[in-house]
């Protein structure tokens, strides 16, 4: 399979195909917008065809912390690369925004069970003896 990189092209469509073949949690049309419209980067891996198969995006202050978010790879392509792939372009994107002395964290929440596939991409599981575990809540709105 020949996969193509593109940057900043995905569409909330495409988005959310990805996220719904993964079975993650929906997020509204609104959210979908938003989310890539906030991003930072956004990177697609596409088929030969121009099908999306596999997303990552990042967040964040873009000078002491970005986040890794949604790196996707869709089902009946994974263990082709994509996820490295797409792990190494993030990564370097990251990298054009930090300056000599300066220093980033870069920084993402991960699925149980794909550990090994961050730590593989140079991450450290937490907690460690510095650092403590990471945390998450989940806010619902008041319907009106």
């Amino acid at each position: 399979m020949q996969i193509t990189y593109t940057e900043n092209d995905l569409n909330v469509e495409e988005y959310e195909m990805l996220r719904a073949q993964v079975n993650w949690k929906p997020f509204t049309r609104r959210q979908s917008c938003a989310a890539l419209q906030n991003s930072m980067y956004v990177l697609c891996a596409r088929d030969e065809t121009g099908h999306p198969v596999g997303m990552g995006r990042i967040v964040g202050d873009g000078a002491t912390v970005c986040y890794v978010q949604d790196l996707i790879v869709v089902p009946q392509c994974r263990r082709l690369h994509i996820g490295a792939g797409l792990m190494q372009r993030l990564e370097a994107y990251v990298h054009t925004l930090v300056t000599d002395g300066e220093t980033m964290r870069l920084c993402l929440m991960c699925a149980l069970g794909r550990e090994s596939f961050y730590e593989s991409c140079g991450f450290t599981a937490r907690p460690t003896p510095e650092l403590g575990p990471g945390m998450i809540r989940w806010l619902q709105g008041e319907k009106n």
